[in-house]
């Protein structure tokens, strides 16, 4: 009897591991209300273990200024209102893919089964990021979003060719 028991407890603690080890890389987690939004590419979102930082991958939205006085990036803060108005306040589940340097979560943000990553860059308040893509990020859609909303300059793209990629910009703020 001690070993059926023994047996069963150990199957079920297999279970149980094997389960939570498969919600783990199935990428996608339980909703999450938005707290904060940081910039047109970072928000802030509570979990049961407190804040969250959630980085949108595969997007790069103009850059707010970190100095006092100073704009930032032409349409950072249209960047920053248009992905507040999607998803301030709101509960969002998310597609991890790893965390970032800084410890961010890499993630595509989901609302009402609405991709707010892919809606960002369609509406021409980020564009597609330019750095090393994330490990299983398809990123083909949002390369045709990009395509589609410079063609209707949308958003940041009205800038014709006074546009500078948030990465360039980045580079000319570090002097």
């Amino acid at each position: 009897m001690r070993t059926d028991n023994h047996s069963r407890t150990w199957a079920i603690s297999l279970f149980v591991a094997l389960y939570v080890l498969c919600l783990t890389f199935s990428g996608f987690a339980a909703e999450f209300k938005v707290s904060r939004v940081v910039d047109g590419d970072t928000i802030k979102v509570r979990a049961a273990s407190g804040e969250i930082t959630i980085r949108l991958v595969g997007i790069d939205a103009p850059e707010e200024s970190h100095k006092k006085r100073e704009p930032g990036q032409p349409f950072s803060q249209q960047s920053t209102k248009n992905l507040a108005g999607m998803v301030l306040n709101k509960s969002v589940s998310i597609k991890e893919y790893g965390h970032d340097r800084y410890g961010r979560t890499l993630a595509e943000v989901f609302l009402d089964g609405k991709n707010i990553n892919l809606e960002m860059v369609d509406a021409g308040f980020a564009e597609v990021y330019r750095g090393d893509p994330a490990l299983g990020q398809d990123l083909a859609p949002y390369w045709k979003a990009e395509e589609q909303a410079r063609a209707a300059k949308r958003g940041m793209w009205v800038q014709g060719s006074k546009y500078l990629s948030p990465r360039e910009w980045r580079k000319t703020q570090r002097g």
